[in-house]
This record gives structure tokens, sequence and C-alpha cells, in this order.
């Protein structure tokens, strides 16, 4: 089995800072998903789905809102729930997100959404809400930046399982300024797309073809779904098939993959090596940045599980710790002593 590719602790780090600010102590969601205070102070630091997702449900658990506060009003746990329901039973994605921009306008503590629709393409506008309660004025435009973060990349997502294809997109817009370089490459790696920020208004662009999908999901596979939420979205992608993402499969091979070579992968991909590298360098990657960057999620993961040093050396086929540990020095900023 393949490791899970780590995710910026950005989001986390954002909401700890964001509850402090409101007065709220999110020390249990933190123990919970075993994110340390050096995890916070890096801005650059990664860690799993699993964590984030133990870090979102211990949140909701002591908020009781699915939120987790960042909402104009607070969002009853259970309410994903209803809304999912009222989607699964429409004929194809344009009805359901037709339906989901009249549901949030019944709940108070959602933004509001519309949906403009062209002939060509159609866009869904995601509105930062107008907050009933006082925050302060930092806090309070740090938590719409992250509760826009955090709804954009559900609706893309759960959109793309609902129809159980790819939604790929033609534009996503952010009503922000652009982040630290590091973080917006991980914008653009999230949602497929070079993100635009500064935008008047937060907005998914799709091919309005897709709007003709028909949902294939049941409420036998959306109860599986929610069990494993929020784990599904902050882990699945969304059926994405770039080259870069066919060439990360070959070397998540039990990340025996690390020593297959361009010529390998090309030759699985029925590809040219020059199309293969052409292929990448379009999509701002390279076969080298995406060996390490599987070599570094698995390594993250496994120091998660508690192996040991000397063993991920030898299963990541490192020629001795200490060059496992100079490499994660390079991948993350610390040994894996420290990273523990």
């Amino acid at each position: 089995m393949s490791a899970p590719r780590t995710v910026p602790a950005d989001f986390v780090r954002r909401a700890a800072e964001i509850a402090a600010g409101g007065g709220f102590d999110l020390g249990f969601p933190l123990d919970a998903a075993g994110v340390s205070a050096a995890v916070l102070r890096d801005a650059t630091a990664r860690i799993t789905p699993d964590q984030l997702s133990r870090f979102t449900q211990a949140a909701w658990q002591l908020t009781d809102d699915e939120l987790f506060g960042l909402g104009a009003a607070p969002v009853p746990r259970g309410t994903f729930k209803l809304v999912s329901l009222a989607l699964i039973h429409t004929p194809d994605l344009g009805s359901a997100l037709e339906r989901i921009t009249d549901v949030t306008r019944a709940l108070p503590g959602m933004p509001p959404m519309r949906l403009e629709t062209g002939a060509a393409t159609t866009r869904l506008l995601v509105q930062v809400p107008e907050r009933a309660r006082a925050l302060p004025p930092a806090s309070a435009l740090a938590a719409d930046r992250l509760l826009i973060d955090f709804v954009m990349m559900v609706l893309h997502r759960f959109a793309a399982w609902l129809v159980g294809r790819r939604m790929k997109l033609v534009s996503m817009e952010l009503p922000y300024p652009t982040p630290d370089p590091a973080l917006a490459k991980n914008y653009d790696a999230i949602f497929g797309v070079p993100v635009v920020f500064g935008a008047d208004i937060a907005a998914l662009e799709f091919d309005s073809a897709l709007l003709r999908a028909p949902i294939v999901q049941t409420e036998e596979t959306l109860l599986a779904y929610l069990r494993e939420s929020p784990n599904l979205i902050f882990s699945e992608r969304d059926y994405d098939s770039s080259a870069a993402t066919q060439v990360r499969k070959v070397l998540e091979a039990g990340v025996r993959g690390r020593t297959s070579t361009a010529d390998d992968i090309a030759e699985m991909l029925s590809i040219s090596v020059p199309h293969l590298r052409r292929l990448l360098r379009q999509e701002g990657t390279s076969l080298n940045q995406l060996r390490e960057e599987v070599l570094r999620d698995a390594a993250i993961s496994g120091l998660g599980r508690g192996e040991s040093v000397d063993e991920l050396s030898a299963r990541l086929g490192f020629s001795e710790p200490s060059a496992f540990r100079r490499a994660f020095k390079r991948w993350t900023g610390e040994t894996p002593g420290a990273y523990r």
C-alpha cells in the first residue's frame, strides 16, 4: 500500500491562530491530531490527511459546529449529512448545484452561493458571509479566508464524488491577496489549476457540459462516505488524470517506484521520455521533484506510525540511515527525531 500524500499544515496553523484570537483553546484538537507546537510555528510544515481529519473531527466535537466557528453563525453537527441527502436524490450535477444554492439561503452560518450558467462554462460563486458575532478584525479576516478555502475544497471534491468523475476546473478564483509562493503552489495542487488570487468573489469555473453529468451515488454510498468524513475530502483528489498524478502512482507503488527510471515510467504510460518530461514541465513539476515528494510523504507517514529511522531508511531504499536523515532535513527543515 502506498503512503498517503501529506498536506500543508497551514490549515491547522491558521485555525489555531484564529481560535486564539477569539478566545478559544484548540489544545484538544491539536493533541488529538498529534500536531506539535513546532509544526504550528512552521508555515511550511506538512501533516498527513489522517492528522488533518482527526483535528477536524475533534474541532467539531469541541465546538459542536461543522465549520468550527469559522462561519457567520454556528452550523450544527449533522448539517452536512442533511444537505448531502438533499443533493443525492437530484438527477444531475446541475440540479444538485442549484439545490445547494437554495439550501445555503436557509443556513445562516453558510456562505451564500449562486450559480451562473453560460453556454461554454458555468461559475459557482461563493460569498463571504456577514458575521453576526464580533471577532477582532484580524481574526475575522483570517476566519473569512480559511472558511472560503475549506468550503471551496469541499464543494469541488464532493461534486466530483457525486458524479463519480473528475471535475476539471477551467479556473479557480479566491478573493484575497496571493499568499506565500510555496503556499500558493499548494492551492494549485489542491484545485488542479493555477489559482487566481485577488478576485472580487470566490468562484469555481467549469465546463457547462458537466452540469448534465448524472448523480451516480446513493444513500448507501453516501452513508459510507460520511463515515469516512472528512478524511476522504482531505485525502482523495478529484479523479485527477494529470501526468504528474500518473507518475506519482507509479512511484508510490510500495515506494519501490523510487528505483523506476524515466524510461520505465514512460513505457508504463505508453509515451516517450521527452513527451513525459514535457508534460511534467507543463504541469510545473519534474520526475525528480515527484520522486522527492513521494519519499517525503512516505517518511512523514512512517514516522507518524512509529517506524524507526533505521526501518524507514531501509524501506525507502537509502544506502544508510544518515543519508535518510540528511534527506529528511532537506525536505522538512527538521531532523526525524525533532519532527516526530
